[in-house]
C-alpha cells in the first residue's frame, strides 16, 4: 500500500545539471526516440547524455576531456566541447520554456511600498455570479484580466496554499502527513478568515497502485498515533452568509494537496493512460496514477476506508442538499496546485455527474499536468465544466505527461495520447520585475507563490507587470530562491520556529504534544459513504454515474 502526497522540504536543493539532462532525456523518449543512437538509457529512469564511447562512470554527466594542445584541429575540439555545456538553452527551446541560458541586463527595480496593505479590497461581485461561479463564460474577462476574477483566482490559490503550509512534514512528528490543525482552526490560524469560509470536511488518500516513490511517505519504525497508509490530501470549506452575499451565490470549495517538486515528476511520473471506468463517452482515459489516488481505499486505515472521492462526494452532496432545500444558488469550485489540480479535474467529472444541473462546477488549477486524452476534456466540456488553467510558460509540469510527443497532436485517433482542457491563463516569468532573469530555478517557476505573484501583477499580455499589484512579493521566497538579491529577501525564508520544538518546564527541547482539537480524529474520514452503498463504485471500477444517488432529496 503507498503512501501518497509526499511532504515538501525547503531545504533540499535541486542542481539544475542531473535535473536538466533528466528533462532532454525524457523529451527525446517522448519524441519517438529522436537520437536513440547517440544516448544511453539506465534502468529506473537513470537518464546519461553521455555518448556511449565515453560513458565510463554513470556519477558524471558529461565527459569532456580535452586533447592536447598539440593536437590538430584541438581548438575547433575545445570550441565544440564549450557549446556541449550550452545544454540549458537547448532544452529551453526544445521545451518551450522560454528561457535564455545568458543574464539579461538587469531592469530598474521598483520600489516595494511597505505602507500600503497586502490585501487588495473585497468588492461586491455578485453582479458577476454567472460569470465567475456559475455557468457563464468567463473567458471574457480573462483578455484583460478583471480585477474581480484576479481576486477570485488569488483568493482559491491562497486556498491550495494551505493545503502546503498546514502540512506535516516533520519525519519524526507522530503525525506526520497529516494536518497540523483541527478543521475549525486551519484558515483562521493561516490568517486566511478574511475570505468569509468555514472548513466542513477533511479529505485523506491513499492508493492501490505502485506509483511514483515521491507519492510515498518513507516509514520511520515508530509507535506513531498516525495511519502510514494515508496522507491528508485537502479540505472541503463553504461560504460564510457575508462572502456569499459577496459572490451572488453560497459556494462549496474543494482544495486539493499536490506535490511540489518539478524533479520529481521528471523523474518518477507515471504515464499511462487507464480508460476511466464506466465514463459515458467511449475513449475516455485518465492517467491511472492520479485516478487510484483518488478512488483507492485501505480497510486497514483508520482515515482511507473510504476513497477520497467518497469523502469528498460525500460532503459535497450533503452541502448542496443542505443549501439548496433553503432556496439558496449554489456553486461548487474545485482548486489545487501541481498533482492537486489533477485530483481537481477528477473530483470535477464526479461532481459534474452527480450534481444537479443548475449547480455549477468550475476547477480553477495552478501549474496541473495533463490528466486525460481529448475524450475526457470533450467529456468535461459537454457536462459544463468551467475550467481555468493557471500556467506559467517556464514551468515544465503543465506539459507533462508527454512533453514533447503530446504537443500539436489532436483528433480522437490520438486516443493515447494527453490533452489539456479548458481556458489558459498564461503568465511568464520574465514579466515580473522582482524576479531573476535567466534565472533555472525548475521548482520555483513550479511553486504555488510563484503563481500567485505572477497573476497579482497580470493584466493581459505583453503588458508587464501592472502598477497596482498588492500581493507581498516576499511570499516568492517562502520556498524558492527566485527574488532578485536587491530586495534582500531571503530564499527559502519560511519555516517553523525552532522546527517546532520547545523547552519544557525541566528545560529539555521536545516535540510538544498537539492541542486535542488539533490531532486527526479518523471518525469522519473513514466513515463508510453517507450517500448511499453503491457510493463506492467507482473504487470497483464502476462509472462515476453508476453511483445510486437518492435523487429525490433534490
Amino acid at each position: 500500500m503507498a503512501r501518497v502526497g509526499g511532504p515538501y522540504d525547503p531545504r533540499i536543493h535541486i542542481g539544475p545539471g542531473p535535473l536538466l539532462l533528466r528533462t532532454a532525456a525524457m523529451a527525446i523518449t517522448f519524441s519517438g526516440g529522436i537520437a536513440k543512437d547517440l544516448f544511453t538509457t539506465t534502468k529506473r529512469n537513470n537518464f546519461s547524455l553521455v555518448p556511449r564511447a565515453s560513458h565510463k562512470d554513470s556519477r558524471s554527466v558529461i565527459s569532456v576531456e580535452p586533447p592536447p594542445a598539440a593536437l590538430p584541429h584541438a581548438d575547433e575540439y575545445r570550441r565544440r566541447s564549450l557549446s556541449a555545456l550550452k545544454l540549458p538553452s537547448s532544452i529551453s527551446n526544445l521545451l518551450h520554456l522560454h528561457l535564455s541560458a545568458v543574464e539579461q541586463p538587469k531592469s530598474r527595480l521598483p520600489s516595494v511600498d511597505l505602507q500600503t496593505p497586502s490585501i487588495s479590497p473585497r468588492d461586491d461581485i455578485s453582479s458577476f455570479q454567472s460569470s465567475i461561479h456559475g455557468s457563464g463564460d468567463w473567458s471574457p474577462l480573462l483578455d484583460p484580466l478583471h480585477s474581480s476574477l484576479r481576486r477570485e483566482i488569488i483568493k482559491y490559490g491562497e486556498f491550495s496554499q494551505a493545503t502546503y503550509d498546514a502540512f506535516d512534514s516533520n519525519p519524526v512528528s507522530d503525525y506526520h502527513g497529516s494536518c497540523l490543525y483541527g478543521r475549525h482552526r486551519l484558515l483562521p490560524t493561516l490568517g486566511l478568515s478574511r475570505h468569509g469560509y468555514s472548513v466542513t470536511e477533511y479529505i485523506y488518500a491513499t492508493s492501490h497502485h505502485d506509483i511514483s516513490r515521491w507519492l510515498v511517505r518513507p516509514l520511520l519504525p515508530s509507535n506513531s498515533n498516525w495511519c502510514d497508509e494515508s496522507n491528508w490530501m485537502g479540505f472541503v470549506a463553504v461560504s460564510g452568509e457575508a462572502e456569499s452575499r459577496r459572490i451572488g451565490c453560497r459556494n462549496i470549495t474543494i482544495a486539493w494537496r499536490g506535490t511540489m517538486s518539478p524533479a520529481e515528476w521528471l523523474e518518477d511520473l507515471h504515464s499511462q493512460l487507464k480508460p476511466l471506468p464506466g465514463a459515458p463517452d467511449d475513449g475516455a482515459r485518465v492517467e491511472q496514477g492520479f485516478l487510484s489516488i483518488y478512488t483507492s481505499r485501505s480497510q486497514s486505515s483508520r482515515y482511507t476506508q473510504s476513497s477520497a472521492s467518497e469523502q469528498v462526494m460525500s460532503e459535497i452532496l450533503r452541502l448542496v442538499k443542505f443549501y439548496k432545500q433553503r432556496g439558496e444558488t449554489v456553486s461548487v469550485t474545485i482548486t489545487g496546485h501541481s498533482l492537486g489540480g489533477a485530483l481537481a479535474l477528477l473530483n470535477a467529472a464526479e461532481a459534474a455527474s452527480l450534481l444537479p444541473e443548475d449547480v455549477g462546477v468550475a476547477v480553477i488549477s495552478f501549474g496541473a499536468p495533463r490528466v486525460g486524452n481529448q475524450v475526457f476534456g470533450e467529456m468535461l466540456k459537454r457536462k459544463g465544466v468551467k475550467i481555468l488553467r493557471v500556467v506559467t510558460k517556464q514551468d515544465v509540469v503543465p506539459k507533462m505527461p508527454g512533453i514533447v510527443f503530446n504537443e500539436g497532436r489532436k483528433g480522437k485517433r490520438w486516443e493515447w495520447v494527453y490533452a489539456h482542457v479548458g481556458d489558459e491563463l498564461t503568465l511568464d516569468i520574465t514579466g515580473s520585475p522582482y524576479l531573476k532573469k535567466g534565472a533555472w530555478d525548475l521548482a520555483g517557476f513550479h511553486g504555488l507563490e510563484t503563481y500567485l505573484h505572477l497573476v497579482d501583477g497580470y493584466e493581459r499580455p505583453e503588458a508587464g507587470f501592472r502598477a497596482g499589484a498588492r500581493r507581498d512579493v516576499a511570499l516568492v521566497n517562502k520556498a524558492s530562491g527566485l527574488l532578485r538579491v536587491e530586495l534582500g529577501i531571503p530564499a527559502s525564508w519560511h519555516q517553523r520556529e525552532n522546527k517546532g520544538m520547545v523547552r519544557n518546564e525541566l528545560g529539555r527541547w521536545v516535540l510538544p504534544r498537539r492541542d486535542p482539537e488539533d490531532i486527526p480524529s479518523p471518525c469522519a474520514a473513514g466513515k463508510p459513504s453517507r450517500v448511499s452503498p453503491t457510493h463506492a463504485a467507482v473504487c470497483s471500477g464502476a462509472s462515476f454515474s453508476s453511483y445510486c444517488v437518492d435523487w429525490e432529496v433534490w
